[in-house]
């Protein structure tokens, strides 16, 4: 990211100001100001991934970096509307309204409107989640599964930014929903065990019926792998790495696993040693095995990222719940940039084959891009329904 950021952010702050009717010195401080702002998310990514800031600082540094990336992703936007007016008065031979497009007015307008609305991106992002029922009707269903009830927690990134009292209250709204079942697919944490212990602490007041169920993202893998699947397993979270656990439901025997995911092999330098990969790779066949071994009725899976769904449907699972998207952050850029990077997956409920796919928008909110227009975060909670055939 770091590499792309410092080729396309001065270019694109080239492309915003050098149009405008000002002057040659005004336009130069304005790239360059524009450029050395626009990199700056970046270079703290760039400090996190090599540990050379401690994350307590850098993470609140990010919110503000997320904020300056939105502003540049929605004025890229505006700048190409801006330029086609330009091409229309060319090609039209309007004058006035090439002159009037790239007069400073538009551009400043459109800065001051997409720092607006960047703005209130960021403060939606930093709120707290609502619980959101949702019905999910499946043809392959048991019958003592009809209602079973579902939490799902994901995405959490707790974080100095999403911190004990965020997770606190997810952990309080999620009780007051009475699920039967919670699950965590993945994203749990950001950022070293040291400075994120405290703020996923409340996760242990988590209790349902049939059991609290973690399967692991790929920000644990950036995040010390193995030091956070202990604190989990210290916390009473029950792991699924690439494991399936059989679950008596009302004389229906559920499968619930969870597989590892897609990053692995990266090394952190909040790995136990830096420089040593940690975590596993993702087996759905491994889990999918021991479902039929234990002749389960019904097989639910917890697989972070969407993007394999159709190629896990050709294992017999009947249900994938997923996040990893978070919901796609803002509405246009949803479809158009997250969907396709997820193999048309973004939020919500697909058909793929005979298998059900929820991709959850999420419960938090990774503190790099802390964004959300037009997409809330939600805690779902799934109440399985058996569907007429």
């Amino acid at each position: 990211m770091v590499v792309s950021a410092t080729l396309f952010i001065p270019l694109l702050a080239l492309w915003l100001w050098w149009p405008c009717r000002l002057s040659r010195l005004t336009r130069i401080v304005l790239v360059l100001l524009t450029a050395l702002v626009g990199i700056f998310p970046a270079l703290l990514l760039k400090a996190a991934q090599t540990g050379v800031l401690a994350y307590t600082t850098i993470a609140p540094l990010q919110v503000p970096g997320g904020w300056v990336l939105a502003t540049l992703l929605m004025l890229l936007v505006l700048v190409l509307l801006r330029d086609g007016v330009w091409l229309a008065g060319k090609l039209l031979g309007k004058p006035r309204w090439s002159g009037a497009a790239h007069g400073a007015a538009p551009t400043l307008a459109a800065l001051v409107l997409t720092s607006a609305l960047s703005g209130l991106g960021v403060y939606n992002a930093l709120q707290p989640p609502r619980v959101k029922e949702v019905h999910v009707p499946l043809s392959q269903l048991p019958q003592g599964l009809e209602g079973l009830r579902i939490a799902v927690l994901a995405d959490i990134h707790a974080s100095p930014v999403n911190d004990a009292l965020y997770v606190q209250t997810i952990v309080d709204r999620t009780l007051a929903a009475k699920p039967d079942l919670i699950v965590l697919p993945g994203d749990l944490v950001d950022g070293d065990i040291a400075s994120g212990r405290q703020n996923i602490a409340p996760l242990a007041q988590l209790h349902a019926r049939y059991g609290v169920w973690v399967a692991p993202g790929n920000h644990e893998y950036y995040s010390g792998y193995d030091s956070w699947m202990a604190e989990f397993q210290r916390l009473g979270l029950n792991l699924l790495e690439n494991r399936m656990q059989l679950i008596e439901v009302d004389g229906a025997k559920l499968a619930l696993s969870g597989i590892g995911d897609p990053v692995y092999g990266r090394t952190s330098p909040y790995n136990r040693k830096p420089g040593v990969p940690e975590g596993i790779a993702p087996d759905v066949a491994a889990v999918a095995k021991q479902a039929t071994v234990a002749k389960a009725d019904f097989h639910v899976l917890l697989a972070h990222q969407p993007k394999f769904a159709r190629d896990n449907a050709d294992y017999g699972v009947d249900l994938q719940i997923s996040g990893h998207t978070h919901g796609g952050l803002i509405r246009g850029m949803d479809r158009l940039l997250v969907a396709p990077v997820n193999n048309g997956f973004v939020r919500g409920s697909y058909e793929v084959d005979k298998m059900r796919l929820i991709v959850s928008s999420g419960a938090g909110l990774w503190a790099g891009f802390a964004v959300r227009l037009g997409i809330s975060p939600h805690i779902e909670v799934l109440t399985l329904q058996r569907q007429a055939q």
